[in-house]
């Protein structure tokens, strides 16, 4: 007798991480590119996501052990971070002392299924997030459509 095996994609994962965290914003769309022109972008997280995630001007990956890495985040609003972070194909996942922030991909018919969270690690997070998701979610959400959406 085997146990049944339960598979998540990234983005599934990514929902079941977010329901872990209080006052968490997460946000989800079908962009309309190839996971490959998708990831092509995500995956190379120090040219990829400044000016694409909210508040990052740079990073700089730090240290580099197969998809673990260690990054430095330097925010336009003059925050700095260092994350650990998990990346491969798909799924991004960076964890600083005050922040976590998760990014899921999964090719959907001719476009992308992607989800986007963030979750402060703050007393009081249950109380920010949700003026938090209603302001910057669909924001943050319009960044990745715009610049996953093929001129025409």
């Amino acid at each position: 007798m085997t146990w049944p095996v339960g598979e998540l994609d990234e983005v599934r994962r990514l929902r079941a991480l977010a329901a872990s965290f209080p006052g968490v914003l997460l946000e989800e769309a079908v962009l309309p590119s190839t996971f490959e022109d998708v990831w092509a972008v995500l995956g190379d997280p120090e040219r990829g996501f400044p000016g694409l995630v909210p508040d990052v001007r740079t990073l700089r990956v730090t240290e580099r052990h197969g998809e673990r890495m260690r990054a430095a985040v330097r925010g336009r609003s003059g925050l700095r971070g260092r994350f650990d972070m998990v990346l491969r194909p798909g799924w991004c996942l960076m964890q600083s002392r005050f922040l976590v922030f998760g990014m899921g991909a999964v090719a959907e018919g001719d476009g992308t299924r992607f989800a986007y969270m963030a979750a402060l690690r703050v007393p009081g997070a249950r109380v920010l997030g949700p003026p938090v998701r209603r302001l910057l979610g669909p924001l943050i959400l319009r960044r990745f459509v715009r610049r996953f959406t093929p001129e025409a």
